[in-house]
Parts: C-alpha cells; sequence; structure tokens
C-alpha cells in the first residue's frame, strides 16, 4: 500500500476543514495516507511515496524555512507541484509573468523603503486600489486606499507589497475560484463578499458555494496554469486559478499553486478529484 503524507501546520493537525474526506477518497483507491505538521522533526518524509502541501497555511509567516523544507523534502520524496514552484508562488510578483501570457489584473510592485512613492504612482493610475503584501494569504493585510493619507492604510501588515486596480465587480459578480487538476478545469466555487467588503473570505463574511464549472471561467483558469507551467518548465498537478470581471472579461487575479484550500467542507467531491490526482502521480512514480 503507498503511504502519502498529507502537510499541514500546528493549528490544524487534522488537516483543512473537511480533510477526513479527503483521507477517505485516498483509502478508497487503496492509498494510506497521514496529516503530519510540515515542521514536526520526527515525520519520517523519506518513508513516504508522495507528499502533498495542503493546509500549510502558516508558510507565508515564515516563508525562508518552509522553502527550505521543501527542497530538503523533494530531495527524498517526491513532492507535490514542488520547491521551486512554491518559491515562485510565493510572491505575488509572479503575477507580472503571467501577465505577458494571460490575462490578469493589473499588478504593480511597491517597495517597502518607498511606501508613499509606490502607492502615489498606483493611484495616479488606478483612482481606487488594493494593497496586499506580497508574500500573503487568506486576506490579511489586504487594505484598499483612495489616498496615500488614507486611514485604511493603517492595517498594512509588513512589506514589500503589490498594488492592483480596484475591480468593483468584487462587490457585485464576486469572484470565481476554479480548480485545475491535471491541466483540466474540474470544479468551480463562487464566492461573493460582504457588503463593503472586496475579500470574500469567510472570515470578513463573505460566502462560498459550489457551481456547476462554465466553459469561460474554465478556459482562462487552463491557459492561466499552462502558462505557469511554461514559465516554469513545471509539471503542475493542481492548481486553484482566483478569476474576477475587469473590462467585462474574467481575469486572473490569482494563482494558487502551493496550498490552496480544497473547500471540502463546501464541495466534498473534490476529495475524489485531488485524490485520482494523486493515485495518477503515484502511478507514473
Amino acid at each position: 500500500m503507498a503511504t502519502v503524507l498529507l502537510a499541514t501546520f500546528d493549528l490544524l493537525p487534522d488537516g483543512e476543514p473537511g480533510g477526513a474526506a479527503l483521507a477517505a477518497a485516498l483509502a478508497e483507491r487503496g492509498i494510506e495516507s497521514r496529516w503530519v505538521c510540515w515542521d514536526d522533526p520526527a515525520v519520517d518524509w523519506a518513508a513516504a511515496d508522495l507528499v502533498a502541501v495542503r493546509s500549510t497555511w502558516d508558510y507565508h509567516r515564515r516563508l525562508p524555512s518552509f522553502l527550505v523544507w521543501a527542497r530538503e523534502l523533494e530531495a527524498v520524496t517526491p513532492l507535490l507541484n514542488g520547491a521551486e514552484v512554491f518559491a515562485w508562488n510565493a510572491d505575488k510578483a509572479y503575477l507580472l509573468d503571467l501577465a505577458e501570457l494571460v490575462a490578469t489584473v493589473p499588478t504593480m510592485l511597491i517597495d517597502d523603503t518607498d511606501c508613499a512613492g509606490g502607492l502615489a504612482k498606483a493611484l495616479a493610475r488606478w483612482g481606487s486600489v488594493v494593497v496586499k503584501p506580497r508574500t500573503g494569504a487568506g486576506g490579511v493585510g489586504v487594505v484598499v486606499a483612495e489616498r496615500t493619507d488614507d486611514p485604511r492604510l493603517e492595517g498594512l501588515v509588513a512589506g514589500p507589497w503589490i498594488a492592483q486596480p480596484l475591480v468593483e465587480s468584487v462587490r457585485t459578480t464576486g469572484e470565481s475560484s476554479v480548480y485545475v487538476f491535471d491541466g483540466r478545469a474540474v470544479a468551480q466555487v463562487d464566492k461573493v463578499a460582504a457588503t463593503g467588503e472586496v475579500r470574500v473570505h469567510e472570515l470578513y463574511g463573505g460566502s462560498s458555494r459550489p457551481v456547476a464549472l462554465a466553459p469561460d471561467r474554465a478556459a482562462v483558469a487552463e491557459g492561466a496554469v499552462r502558462a505557469a507551467a511554461t514559465l516554469l518548465g513545471a509539471d503542475l498537478a493542481y492548481a486553484r486559478v482566483d478569476l474576477m470581471v475587469r473590462d467585462g472579461a474574467w481575469a486572473v487575479s490569482e494563482l494558487e499553486l502551493i496550498e490552496p484550500g480544497l473547500y471540502l467542507d463546501v464541495d466534498p467531491a473534490n476529495a475524489d478529484r485531488f485524490a485520482t490526482v494523486v493515485a495518477g502521480r503515484l502511478a507514473r512514480s
């Protein structure tokens, strides 16, 4: 029986919400799995046949250590997507690379040595902007600003940052997350923000629901994953592509290649879909 380790972090030792469904789906395919904390020194990573990073939702606070762990791990056992993909995807500057190949929400880099200057340039270009940490997750530190002395900027976390235009459709249409497994779009979750918010996360009052996969969004998402695979020369096992409507067309707002939540508590069928990917990768190894 093959053994797969599902990497999580110490505040979620049993894995992401709904994670038991993933373990069950793997067991149905004859695969033994365990949730383990990525920084637990007692874990024997070399004994696993495969490692899948799942709910390591502290990586953005400990990025250097996380990347060292990933590089050391893949030297002894296969790691889905891989350390170099993680390093590229952990810095939202990747959106500038992606924009050369697919439609993305425009992005500007702001250095932490010139916050005011960078913000002024972004505001002059777009009017209202959304500022995010270049390495961040879960909507933490995401701020909307309309001027350089906007009081909401007190919510900024440590830089550097990216700035993007405020896409108003996030407050009406919302955001679509499309899951792309082995290059093929397989599922879609639509998310809407609470009144007055731009963050669609439940923590900020947003809501999520599984919907039928829309062909137009599937095409954009698959194109984004192909573009990333080309840029990196990588074989991408899984991705979640977050999309917004801008100028009447769907554009990539973020591409998640490290630890995108599968929304197993919202769409349990994603457990079977992800387990199929894992089984396929084991068969190829």
